[in-house]
């Protein structure tokens, strides 16, 4: 079996990354059987989001903080740690995002595509459902929409629903809204179409974020989830992505 290690910049993975690159050698990206990433949630967004990974499935050990998507590190056999493992499938969001200039942007978000004031200004954005207009203007810091891998997230500090993998539902989550006042978000289908519209974008600009991607002063961005595009991830059968998101909604 042949592996690509992905480290993070940290002492503790770059150490993991030269002890398990000389026991098991590295292969070039697309030319490996495995990508095993060596860091923290952001390490494995940055690895999902690689050119030449993209039809191995990831293997992450964590280095970080929460490493959610990780395991937990060791250095026992790794091939045989991956005949046991279980694999998952996720699929991105895709979002295409025009500014005020007209310029379009695209982008795929495997956690979520947050929307952001710029400004001291609230933002005023026009939510809209499958062409339907569900909020005609939210008064809000921003709002996001998150996939179930992400919802534990940056969807879930916004006071956003967790949701199992198995849902099939995507968690629509505004950032300290202010009118409506005591709207707290939706659950929407994954198969839907989202679309967040800027008013006044000029006076109130708004940023609109794909995962790390940035693109300032948007004034309109389109989202559904991908039916082509996935990534594959693999867990211990005690770490269980699946499993961990259902504990997750009972932690106090």
């Amino acid at each position: 079996m042949k592996f690509h290690f992905f480290a993070a910049d940290t002492p503790k993975a770059k150490a993991a990354f030269q002890m398990l690159t000389k026991k098991y050698g590295q292969s070039e990206a697309g030319k490996c059987d495995v990508t095993v990433v060596l860091g923290g949630d952001g390490t494995m967004l940055e690895a999902l989001h690689t050119k030449g990974l993209e039809d191995t499935p990831y293997y992450g050990m964590n280095f970080g903080s929460v490493g959610f998507m990780m395991n937990p590190f060791h250095d026992n056999d790794l091939v045989e740690s991956l005949k046991k493992a279980s694999a998952v499938q996720i699929h991105p969001l895709r979002m295409k995002a025009i500014d005020t200039s007209g310029k379009v942007h695209e982008a795929i978000a495997f956690n979520e595509v947050a929307t952001l004031r710029e400004t001291r200004q609230a933002a005023h954005i026009k939510i809209s459902v499958d062409d339907v207009v569900r909020i005609p203007e939210l008064v809000c810091d921003g709002i996001m929409l998150a996939t179930p891998a992400g919802s534990t997230a940056y969807n879930l500090s916004a006071h956003g629903s967790i949701l199992p993998l198995s849902s099939n539902m995507l968690a629509m989550t505004p950032i300290s809204a202010f009118r409506p006042r005591r709207w707290r978000g939706a659950l929407i289908p994954a198969t839907s179409k989202v679309t967040f519209a800027i008013s006044n974008g000029e006076k109130r600009p708004v940023s609109a974020t794909a995962d790390s991607q940035e693109f300032r002063d948007v004034v309109s961005i389109d989202i559904h989830q991908s039916s082509t595009l996935s990534r594959t991830l693999m867990f211990d059968p005690d770490h269980h992505l699946e499993e961990r998101i259902l504990k997750e909604q009972f932690l106090s």
